[in-house]
């Protein structure tokens, strides 16, 4: 038979594990400090948010913001490349501090790390050589549209745009793309990311942003418990927000300023 004080030494061992997991998640804050040292998880092949440019060195909207962080924090930067696929188990166990890597909050992500406000804004739209006139959805009247075959693009576009759009549906992003560069279609409905590379890749389009059809903007993720991160750097953020820094990124990066206000977390 089990002793009862057995058992309450076995409660207070659980409680002081759980206390003390809950200690070291706030002392990240406090370890970043000390060591002036902050590891952060950053895209290196997703431009214009995060690449390798020609000089072997990451660049991007993201390496960016990874640079200010730590600028702001007083630290050395160490970025770990990520993948879509792994950037948000890298800062659930500890290898990274931050993750800031165009990642979108959704109700399954946010049971598992916490979120910062938005820093940047990722879109779908469509975008046009500045000889057409398109200012309005209705000016969509009778186009072509060039879209990736099941994309949320052509989805969303259907909601607000004339029923007389001309759809033309390829088999993903870089075929539709392909059709737009080669004069097959008078727009394209894509996303930001896409269109920044296709305009820096051909010029001779002279391609502009047209309309926004849909905004999914970006956050930075942070374990769970680190409260005491999140809202430093929250605080930083906001100040980035303030002086113009997230509106500049923005029109270097993305070719345009930040359309409307960034959502903020509680």
């Amino acid at each position: 038979m089990i002793s009862r004080r057995l058992v309450v030494a076995a409660t207070a061992a659980v409680v002081a594990l759980a206390a003390g997991g809950a200690a070291r998640a706030q002392d990240a804050l406090a370890k970043i400090e000390a060591d002036k040292l902050i590891r952060i998880a950053v895209p290196t092949d997703y431009p214009p948010y995060g690449f390798v440019g020609t000089d072997l060195q990451p660049q991007g909207l993201d390496i960016d913001m990874a640079k200010l962080i730590a600028e702001k924090f007083g630290a050395t930067l160490e970025m770990v490349p990520v993948t879509s696929a792994n950037r948000v188990p890298y800062v659930q166990t500890g290898q990274v501090d931050l993750v800031i890597s165009t990642l979108g909050k959704n109700e399954e992500r946010m049971k598992v790390i916490d979120f910062t406000h938005a820093y940047s804004p990722f879109f779908q739209a469509v975008y046009g050589p500045k000889s057409l006139a398109v200012t309005s959805f209705d000016d969509l009247d009778g186009k072509s549209i060039a879209v990736a075959k099941g994309a949320m693009e052509e989805q969303e576009l259907a909601k607000v745009g004339p029923s007389s759009m001309d759809f033309k549906r390829y088999e993903d992003q870089a075929a539709s793309t392909a059709a737009f560069v080669a004069g097959q279609t008078d727009v394209i409905a894509t996303s930001v990311s896409n269109a920044s590379l296709m305009v820096q890749n051909n010029p001779q389009l002279d391609a502009e942003f047209k309309l926004l059809i849909k905004e999914s903007p970006n956050y930075i993720g942070i374990a769970k418990g680190q409260d005491a991160l999140r809202a430093k750097v929250n605080e930083i953020i906001l100040a980035a927000r303030e002086d113009g820094t997230l509106n500049a990124m923005s029109e270097k990066w993305l070719g345009q300023p930040i359309q409307g206000d960034l959502p903020l977390t509680e």
